[in-house]
């Protein structure tokens, strides 16, 4: 019975996941953002790309489905299986969702990187760990100009600040070893950032593609 929410969930997250925010404006645009720029279905590019508006509505169409996803599940799934911890379910739920975004089936597995999405699902779990990453995001962007440095700087701190405000519930090792997917996931998507920081052509924030 346990697994029927957990699937349940599972399907939820993704599908929310595959709805591509840049994917679509960009098509509004007549281009397909993924061959411009740096190919990321993603807020960056869409700022690089198609200019603030599109960035905005890129960065609020990708939280926001992440936050209903782990919503639906947090208080019209959770509740029918109390054997589960709250939090992994939606823990679950929000990894989906991020894998939906970053590996979306009906664009040939092309999507983004999931930061938004990632930002916005610790946010509708646990508010304090939402403004942490907001904080870190905000001040590693000012300091660094650098997206992608803020980026890696907030799911490295994920697991951290799980470990923070939810060490000590039931089901916490299986917390954990999501929050840390959650990172792994997201620091090899940013592989080609990485290596671009080690050599020094990285963009940095406002400068032209």
């Amino acid at each position: 019975m346990k697994f029927a929410y957990i699937l349940i969930s599972i399907i939820l997250g993704y599908g929310f996941g595959c709805f591509q925010t840049a994917y679509i404006i960009g098509r509004f645009n007549h281009i397909d953002i993924r061959e411009y720029g740096s190919g990321n279905a993603g807020t960056t590019n869409a700022l690089r790309t198609l200019g603030k508006s599109a960035a905005l509505l890129t960065f609020l169409g990708d939280a926001l489905k992440g936050m209903f996803a782990v919503w639906i599940v947090r208080f019209l799934v959770a509740p029918m299986v109390p054997e589960l911890n709250e939090t992994l379910l939606c823990l679950i739920t929000g990894f989906f969702a991020v894998l939906g975004h970053n590996f979306p089936c009906y664009l040939k597995f092309r999507g983004g990187k999931g930061i938004a999405t990632t930002a916005a699902i610790t946010m509708a779990i646990d508010w304090r760990m939402g403004l942490v990453s907001l904080i870190i995001f905000v001040s590693v962007t000012a300091l660094t100009r650098y997206v992608s440095v803020a980026s890696i700087t907030l799911l490295v701190a994920f697991p951290i600040t799980l470990t923070i405000f939810h060490r000590g519930e039931p089901q916490f090792s299986y917390m954990l070893l999501i929050a840390l997917c959650y990172s792994v996931l997201g620091i090899y998507r940013h592989h080609g950032n990485i290596q671009r920081l080690l050599t020094g052509t990285e963009n940095r924030l406002g400068s032209k593609k």
